[in-house]
């Protein structure tokens, strides 16, 4: 599978991209608020041994793809929609990117394309995500998404022998439509 954004190309994982994924979840500033991490080349390798996996199971439950550059011709980061084992129309979430792309606007733009794979190709009706209530970033890019916060999750997360708090975003597919419609009228 193979998606494309005016500047990404989101595609399948391969084996010989465990040095570039591994060179930022290795970054302990990268996983600061991920569950995992950070990862060594064994556990890089071992992920992407299951991403191959999973892109093979019929019917397929998680899309977790590489996000290419298309300049550079460099994958810089990673999305994942894994699809709800008891409800196959609603979906979760992430993304994760190399510090040294974080501010473009790169992790909006893969998820947009994502998303739009999610809704107009999976028939999707709800996508949802949490993010580390300290993750402002990962806030702002739901935000910009269209995504609506739905709550706020006290001590869910356990990192670093502490407790943290969440936010729980999320967007509808009738939603996503009207974004659609906005972003056009807002380039006219």
């Amino acid at each position: 599978m193979q998606l494309e954004s005016e500047r990404l190309l989101l595609r399948e994982f391969s084996m010989s991209d465990w040095p570039a994924l591994n060179a930022y979840t290795s970054d302990p500033e990268v996983v600061k608020y991920m569950p995992f991490g950070p990862t060594t080349e064994a556990q890089t390798r071992d992920h992407i041994s299951q991403c191959l996996a999973t892109a093979a199971e019929q019917p397929r439950r998680i899309y977790e793809l590489a996000v290419i550059l298309r300049v550079e011709n460099r994958l810089i980061g990673t999305v994942t929609l894994a699809l709800d084992p008891q409800e196959r129309r609603r979906s979760y979430f992430s993304y994760l990117f190399h510090r040294e792309y974080w501010g473009h606007g790169y992790a909006t733009e893969a998820m947009h394309t994502l998303i739009n794979f999610g809704f107009h190709v999976l028939q999707l009706h709800r996508l949802d995500d949490t993010c580390d209530t300290r993750n402002l970033a990962s806030a702002r890019v739901m935000e910009k998404l269209g995504m609506r916060r739905e709550g706020h999750l006290r001590e869910t997360i356990w990192k670093d022998g502490q407790w943290y708090d969440e936010y729980i975003y999320s967007i509808l597919a009738h939603e996503w439509s009207m974004e659609e419609v906005n972003r056009v009228q807002g380039d006219e």
